[in-house]
């Protein structure tokens, strides 16, 4: 390759690099009637606390088939208020969220990955830890690591935005990792020993 031919395509990659755009999403948690375990309402949640490694609001990144970033995707509040939001639907989806001060437990945790990408196929994934936290002592007395996976077909180039297709993913994601939490037969068993 020629100088020539080189600072060519340097150019068109800082320039298409410097096209890169944010989009916005929020992720909604539906409970799916059915396919959840109800239970005593006697939970509220805590915060959980972000612990990836990237920005309190950066949830992915749509690339070409060569890595180069297209569109940077973001939600519209903190993942870690997401998440907590996320837990409290899923509570009361399952008749489980209780008034603050008549909860005997608290749901709370770490955020330890929420991403999703594109690179050929479109693909979200949640891993959380989450803790219930007995209310009247302050004591842990139950922790679990969650997980969620979706992905999807491969996305074709010039068929529209595929920030949709990846909002759907990581929704779904997350909310098989709060729905594996909530129904956990050992977080259950745990919680109606006491």
């Amino acid at each position: 390759m020629n100088r020539a031919s080189f600072l060519f395509t340097l150019l068109s990659l800082l320039a298409l690099v410097s096209c890169t755009t944010t989009s916005q999403v929020s992720l909604d948690y539906v409970a799916g009637v059915g396919h959840i375990r109800p239970g005593a309402a006697e939970f509220v949640t805590r915060s959980f606390v972000d612990r990836r490694d990237m920005g309190s609001h950066d949830l992915g990144t749509v690339r070409t088939q060569i890595g180069t970033p297209l569109e940077h995707i973001q939600t519209r509040v903190p993942i870690a208020d997401v998440v907590t939001n996320a837990f409290g639907y899923g509570l009361q989806g399952r008749g489980m969220l209780s008034a603050r001060s008549a909860a005997r437990y608290i749901v709370t945790g770490e955020v330890l990955d929420l991403h999703c990408k594109l690179l050929v196929h479109p693909y979200g994934y949640a891993k959380i830890q989450v803790s219930i936290v007995e209310a009247a002592s302050g004591r842990i007395i139950y922790t679990g690591t969650y997980e969620g996976e979706r992905q999807s077909k491969a996305y074709v180039p010039g068929s529209g935005t595929p920030v949709p297709m990846l909002q759907d993913l990581t929704s779904g994601a997350l909310q098989d990792a709060v729905d594996r939490a909530l129904d956990d037969p050992n977080m259950r068993a745990r919680v109606s020993q006491r």
